[in-house]
């Protein structure tokens, strides 16, 4: 505790990063810094920039969408969204620079690791030589420093570099040279990233999955299709990353393979893959998924069907709006708004007399996507509801619907007691004027 309230007092002060004095007796103090205080120091001097821990954070969905409303117009015109412009950094001083590059060298790992990004930002002409040589010294922590660099570079000189790391005897250097290659985003990486997939170390392999994911490119799922097959749930669980974010049509037979696997987490990911793919085939693949035992992946599956948005996920998502997870039944009904097919009207529908205003909300909001007149003599009741956002809701929904059926509930609406509620319903009956119109 003491360490981190000391780097939050230095952090205060607000040193001059344009003074090379200050820069270095920053970097002095964090030498002797837990190694966790040292990274959120990092954070905070490179303002969030891509900073590195030394493992991999994939982007995973929030997976119970929470739908908001077209937002009614207000008077006095449209919304204005302030810009904020930060301005322009300006060039670092070149004895500023300099203290990073002495700091490359550094004792301390996270130190090293500090000055190599800033280098990297900067981009000296002399960046590319150093790190080369770095990645090619007799330490492996210096080694893994200067992958670290020439990664940030992202310099394609440095493929061959990159290339050779990946058979160092140290596995951190290995993994960082994996990591590496796969911020280059280049195609001729692919085949040795597909090698290292073979590694002994699982944190090689993992980082190698990653690597293909980053590079975006459907040549790499053959490689990715025996990272499948991987004997530790953590590199599957990033082949399978890597697939959705590949994002072609050709990964979902691939993926077919997890849906059985033993690994809750490699199994959530498989139905992600398929929702960022998007192709008509994932739904028959993630059918299974929709009743799994373990209700995150069920939800999963919900979000990947409304992001599919294709007719047959309806059937799937039936029973879906029933589970026994409120996570699960919102995410349905999100996912039934999504794909707006009229059949889902009446399975939409009794969740409007769910007792969870949430879930009420959600299953208006599905209908007023769907837009169909069916649902209009539903929704006129919840114009009542208890709840204010369901009342400013329903007269949303009745808005896109846009049927003239809804204007008696609507006019009658008009004194509610909600400012909230009575603007929605003008704007309601404005868009039905309109189309009548």
């Amino acid at each position: 505790m003491t360490s981190v309230l000391v780097l939050a007092a230095t952090l205060a002060l607000q040193p001059d990063l344009r003074d090379a004095a200050a820069v270095t007796q920053l970097l002095t103090s964090l030498r002797a810094a837990d190694p966790a205080v040292c990274e959120l120091a990092g954070r905070q001097l490179t303002n969030g920039w891509g900073w590195w821990d030394g493992d991999i954070t994939l982007p995973m969905p929030i997976p119970t969408p929470t739908p908001t409303p077209t937002p009614m117009p207000r008077s006095g015109g449209a919304v204005s969204v302030p810009h904020v412009s930060v301005g322009s950094r300006g060039a670092v001083p070149a004895a500023v620079l300099q203290a990073y590059r002495s700091a490359l060298r550094d004792t301390s790992r996270c130190v090293r690791g500090i000055a190599a990004r800033m280098v990297a930002r900067e981009r000296p002409d002399w960046a590319l030589a150093d790190f080369t040589g770095l990645a090619k010294d007799a330490d492996a922590g210096l080694r893994e420093t200067g992958l670290l660099g020439l990664g940030e570079l992202e310099d394609v000189r440095a493929l061959s570099a990159l290339t050779a790391a990946l058979s160092d005897r140290e596995v951190p250097v290995r993994a960082m040279a994996a990591w590496a290659l796969g911020s280059l985003e280049r195609f001729d990486a692919i085949a040795a990233l597909g090698k290292a997939l073979g590694d002994a170390s699982p944190i090689v392999r993992r980082r190698a999955a990653w690597a293909l994911g980053n590079i975006e490119d459907d040549t790499a799922l053959p490689h990715l299709e025996r990272a499948l097959g991987d004997r530790a749930p953590e590199v599957r669980h990033v082949a399978l990353w890597a697939i959705g974010e590949i994002e072609s049509p050709s990964g979902v037979p691939l993926i077919r393979r997890a849906v059985g696997d033993s690994d809750v987490d490699t199994r959530r990911m498989a139905a992600w893959a398929l929702g960022e793919i998007e192709a008509a085939a994932g739904v028959e693949v993630l059918a299974p998924l929709t009743k799994d035992a373990d209700g995150r992946v069920r939800q999963m599956a919900a979000w990947a069907l409304g992001e599919i948005e294709r007719a047959a996920g309806v059937a799937l998502l039936t029973p879906m709006v029933r589970d026994a997870s409120l996570d699960v039944r919102l995410t349905a009904l999100w996912a039934l708004g999504q794909i707006e097919d009229d059949a889902s009207v009446p399975i939409i529908t009794p969740a409007l007399r769910d007792g969870n205003p949430a879930v009420r909300r959600m299953a208006i909001w599905a209908l007023g996507e769907i837009e169909s007149s069916a649902a209009v003599s539903s929704l006129t009741p919840l114009l009542g509801d208890r709840d204010e956002d369901v009342r400013a809701i329903t007269a949303w929904a009745l808005g896109q619907i846009e049927s003239s059926s809804a204007l008696p509930a609507l006019e009658k609406a008009r004194e509610d007691r909600s400012p909230a509620v009575r603007q929605a319903v003008r704007w309601a009956i404005a868009q039905i004027d309109d189309e009548r119109r």
